[in-house]
């Protein structure tokens, strides 16, 4: 399992960070305060509070090619 910060500032991103999740057989989850949503859930994302960083949990070994695609919204 892997764990880093995230920034999503634009509804654009927020796609583009859901369509990186979808490409992955993984589970991906993102914390922000006492809610955890699954990071391939639209929806479940723009219920976080997104003026601050996220935490994201990749709960692979093998996710550097996910963390190469995403590295533009890591903090």
């Amino acid at each position: 399992m892997k764990s880093f910060n995230i920034l999503l500032k634009s509804i654009n991103e927020v796609k583009d960070f859901v369509n990186a999740a979808n490409r992955y057989d993984f589970d991906i989850d993102l914390t922000s305060g006492r809610y955890v949503v699954d990071a391939k859930s639209i929806m479940g994302i723009f219920s976080l509070d997104l003026s601050k960083p996220i935490k994201v949990e990749v709960h692979s070994d093998n996710c550097e090619k996910f963390c190469e695609e995403i590295k533009n919204f890591i903090v």
